[in-house]
Order: C-alpha cells, then sequence, then structure tokens
C-alpha cells in the first residue's frame, strides 16, 4: 500500500523555481533513497513534504492531501523529519530534547537507549555538550519519538566520523529489519544505501529523472545522474 504519494511536485523560492516536476512513492514498510547531486532539489523535495514550504501538484499522505496543511499537523500524520543540519534543542537535555517530541507508541526513551546506547548513556548532557555524530543520533531518535510512520533522514551521516556513521547504518538496516516504518532516505553513500534501500528515486534539476529497484542502477545511471 502507498504510504507517500508525489507526483509533477513544482516548488520555488521566491521567484526562483526549484521544483520542476518531481514524482515519487513510498510504500507502507518500504526503505527508498532520494539521489541526486548537491542542488538538484532533494531537500527542497523533503521541506515540500513536510509542509516547510508551499509546493504544487500531487503530495499525499495514507489518503490525505497534505496541500494547506502546516507543519507541525503532517508530523501528527505519521511523516518524522531527521533535518539536514540536525537542529537539535542545543540548551536542553538529550533527555528533554527527546521527550519534547514524543508522542505515545513503540519508540520511548527505553527503546531508544536501546537503538543508540549513547542517548541513554548522556541523557542527562546537554545537546551542546554532544559530538557532531551524537547530536545526529539525537535527531534520528528524536524523529523516532513522534512514532512516524514515515521517517525521512536527510543527510544522516554527512561529515561523521566512520565509526559513527556506521552505527547510523546499522541503526537503519535495524529498523528496516525489525518495524514497519518507512523510511526515505536522503545520503551520498551509494554503497551504504544499496545495503538497506528497496527503490532509488533520481532528481536531476528539480525533477525526476530515474526510478526503480536499488539493484537496478546501472553504472551508466550512476555515471550520469550520481556520480562526480
Amino acid at each position: 500500500m502507498t504510504l507517500l504519494s508525489v507526483q509533477d511536485l513544482t516548488a520555488s523560492y521566491g521567484v526562483a523555481q526549484v521544483l520542476f516536476g518531481v514524482t515519487l512513492d513510498v510504500a507502507e514498510g518500504e526503505v527508498v533513497a532520494l539521489m541526486g547531486r548537491n542542488g538538484m532539489g532533494k531537500s527542497t523535495t523533503v521541506k515540500a513534504i513536510c509542509r516547510m514550504i508551499a509546493a504544487d501538484g500531487v503530495l499525499r499522505f495514507d489518503g490525505q492531501d497534505l496541500h494547506g496543511l502546516p507543519s507541525h499537523k503532517a508530523a501528527r500524520l505519521g511523516i518524522g523529519l531527521a533535518p539536514e543540519g540536525r537542529r537539535c534543542f542545543r540548551d536542553l537535555t538529550v533527555e528533554e530534547n527527546l521527550i519534547a517530541a514524543a508522542r505515545p507508541g513503540d519508540w520511548t526513551l527505553k527503546t531508544l537507549a536501546d537503538l543508540f546506547p549513547r542517548l541513554g548513556e548522556r541523557k542527562n548532557q546537554r545537546a551542546a555538550s554532544l559530538s557532531g555524530g551524537e547530536q545526529q543520533m539525537l535527531a534520528i531518535g528524536r524523529a523516532l519519538m513522534t512514532n512516524p510512520r514515515l521517517l525521512i533522514l536527510d543527510e544522516a551521516t554527512e561529515g561523521l566520523a566512520p565509526i559513527i556513521r556506521h552505527e547510523i547504518w546499522a541503526a537503519i538496516a535495524r529498523l528496516k529489519r525489525e518495524t514497519g516504518t518507512a523510511i526515505l532516505l536522503i545520503d551520498k553513500s551509494v554503497r551504504e544505501l544499496a545495503q538497506v534501500s528497496d527503490r532509488a528515486v533520481i532528481l536531476a534539476r528539480g525533477t525526476t529523472v530515474w526510478s526503480g529497484p536499488f539493484s537496478e542502477i546501472t553504472p551508466e545511471v550512476s555515471a550520469t545522474h550520481i556520480g562526480v
């Protein structure tokens, strides 16, 4: 069953149009990689889905039209976002960050500490005192504490130390293996994406140029739309 449906999505920042026709969908329990070079519209697509910017085109979540909804109401439908740049509440503790976003469901402080033990160990520390990787875990944990049906991870491993990257990818694999949460992933690491993604959608210049099973991305497609 399709959970998220996006068709012919267009969006602009002022007079500058950024999206010219993005089409993608995510089914229940599916992991989809949203790929493309920098500046191709991936983060703008995420902002449109999460109702952070206005957009035109078909935009539906679990059959409900998202147009006209503010971002907090879209989140209450079951869309959880770990945004690019983390954006943790720096002056709050780890536990306070997590409680601030919590909604009833399977994800609790206890289950989250099982997924990310570092967060349990540092629950009384201010977010500002965490390393960049720990803040990224906190951003993912905060999104999970909303108990979403769709988890969106925007550059969740960018710029992190290899050991932290490994922990985060292991957590994503576990989410896929053990939960029914659908995931929309944006990341530059093709090798890791290939290990967890069911399908891929590739953007170029604000439009969808390829979509299909991740295993069917050919070297030619990769070189044309993903590689440097």
